[in-house]
């Protein structure tokens, strides 16, 4: 008896084209996952900037006390803090206050600092002139030479805490604001720190 082996064709259907599809659908959504990690770094670190700007800022301010620029040295110090990608320009205000000892919490003394293209608060620290490109917009609150940094004295009550605030302007970095519709020049990031004066022994 003869046997007949059929040879069975398995024809399979074009998988090209269903990739092409697939790869139309997921490449989108993957740009854009992309986009946004990549927005979220920077974003993050404007954060971490500002936050690391601060403490050291508000430690300069507690060595500096009382003495005549002090401030100056305060906004150096946040100039030289925040650098790429986070840029300096983008600071629009710091406040330097007499902070709440338990809060932190910003005081009725303050020094509010507005950043300007044409700077009218010109700084001298350690003998070297610099411009900070900030402007002082009128009257002094909390005045470098009246902050207390010395211990059980009855006339100021106490050492100061004293603390600094940024304001952060954060644009965008990335087309994400374009790719979702988003509104908007980007965000606003506070941070602020606060520390008490290193007295005067």
């Amino acid at each position: 008896m003869t046997r007949f082996l059929r040879r069975t064709v398995i024809r399979k259907p074009a998988s090209k084209g269903q990739a092409m599809v697939e790869f139309a659908f997921v490449f989108p959504i993957f740009m854009v996952l992309l986009t946004a990690v990549i927005e979220y770094g920077f974003l993050m670190n404007a954060n971490l900037a500002s936050s690391y700007a601060t403490r050291d800022a508000s430690l300069v301010a507690a060595e500096a006390g009382n003495t005549k620029g002090a401030d100056c040295a305060i906004l150096k110090k946040i100039e030289d803090d925040i650098n790429g990608p986070s840029d300096p320009r983008n600071i629009t205000t710091v406040k330097i206050y007499l902070a709440d000892p338990t809060t932190g919490a910003i005081g009725s003394k303050v020094n509010t600092y507005t950043r300007s293209t044409t700077p009218s608060l010109p700084c001298t620290l350690g003998g070297a002139s610099f411009n900070l490109n900030y402007a002082s917009p009128g009257s002094i609150g909390y005045d470098e030479t009246t902050r207390c940094n010395i211990v059980n004295v009855s006339a100021c009550g106490g050492l100061d805490t004293i603390g600094v605030q940024i304001t952060y302007n954060y644009t965008w970095h990335t087309p994400l604001k374009s790719l979702l519709g988003f509104t908007g020049a980007g965000w606003t990031v506070v941070r602020s720190n606060a520390m008490e004066m290193e007295p005067v022994l």
